[in-house]
């Protein structure tokens, strides 16, 4: 079973790679792109210097039945590519499982397994987002780079082979602030793609032309963006707080005797917590512009990856499961 999983987890990856070149392929040539329009457009007549002055070529919509093979092309793209997606999403709930299976145990009770999870609570978000709001679709392909770059530096820095958890892990406890933790990072994590949208398709409609504000011109609108970066830190933020801040101090509290001692995981889910609070309170705050409040918000993302990876692997502490089996 933990071979199955690893297997699993390669194919998962290059689903999601898959994915992400469909998403990348409907972004730069579907009907509505740049790169799209310009293929469309009549070329300029080029003459010699000594021949006629060259007409003036207009550009011209292309007509209702030149406009289908394109539409329908661009569509069965997307389609594609969410497929490829839904595939992933699979693969990676295969790969948790069978590792759950393996190990007899749920499957967070290390570096690697943690961050899996994580990772798959985020693209089930993403999922059930796109079900409801499909004109978001292009994000998936922000969504599935972030996918490919967190589960690939996961298996190359945090890989540890399936072995029991350590004495400090086996608690009730374990289930419920882990689990808090796990779906209220996941969807946090998820929530830094609406919200770097937003800000590149703000740039873009203030007439910013150059990389990366280009990536605009295919996002979803700036407000539909926005509302939904709030609204997926909203619901993930106070479940955040009760596993950060009420779970994890209790569970503290009956492994080693004290509700806090500074750990640096516990400093640095307080950090996170910070900011977090801060971009809801500028959110909700009139006189503090959109685009501020969202830089908070990828603030936290910034602070929460600080706390995935740089925590276990560069500090010692009693949260240090890096290795732990």
């Amino acid at each position: 079973m933990a071979e199955l999983s690893n297997q699993l987890m390669a194919f998962t990856v290059l689903a999601y790679l898959a994915a992400m070149v469909c998403y990348a392929a409907e972004y730069a040539f579907g009907k509505r792109s740049h790169i799209g329009r310009a293929a469309a457009r009549p070329a300029r007549q080029l003459v010699g210097a000594g021949g006629p002055p060259p007409a003036v070529v207009e550009d011209v919509a292309p007509s209702a039945t030149a406009d289908r093979p394109e539409r329908d092309r661009s569509a069965m793209i997307g389609a594609i590519a969410i497929g490829l997606n839904v595939l992933a999403l699979l693969l990676h709930l295969g790969a948790l499982g069978t590792r759950a299976v393996a190990a007899g145990r749920m499957p967070w009770g290390n570096m690697y397994e943690f961050i899996l999870s994580v990772s798959v609570v985020g693209s089930i978000a993403w999922l059930a987002v796109l079900s409801r709001k499909p004109g978001i679709r292009h994000l998936g392909l922000f969504v599935t780079l972030t996918m490919v770059v967190l589960l690939g530096a996961n298996g190359l820095i945090a890989y540890t082979p399936v072995g029991p958890l350590v004495p400090a892990l086996n608690s009730y406890w374990y289930l419920i602030h882990v689990s808090t933790i796990i779906l209220s990072s996941g969807i946090l994590l998820f929530g830094a793609v609406p919200a770097a949208a937003f800000l590149i398709r703000t740039r873009y409609d203030e007439g910013k032309r150059r990389f990366p504000y280009t990536l605009g011109k295919r996002s979803p609108a700036a407000e539909t963006l926005e509302r939904l970066t709030f609204r997926l830190h909203a619901f993930a933020f106070p479940l955040f707080t009760f596993g950060a801040l009420i779970a994890g101090p209790l569970w503290a509290e009956a492994s080693w005797g004290r509700y806090w001692g500074w750990d640096p995981k516990e400093v640095w889910a307080f950090i996170s917590w910070i900011v977090y609070a801060c971009y809801l309170h500028a959110r909700a705050t009139p006189s503090v512009k959109r685009t501020t409040a969202t830089w908070l918000a990828l603030l936290g993302f910034a602070t929460m990856l600080m706390n995935l990876f740089g925590v276990n692997l560069f500090f010692e502490g009693l949260h240090s499961y890096a290795n732990a089996g």
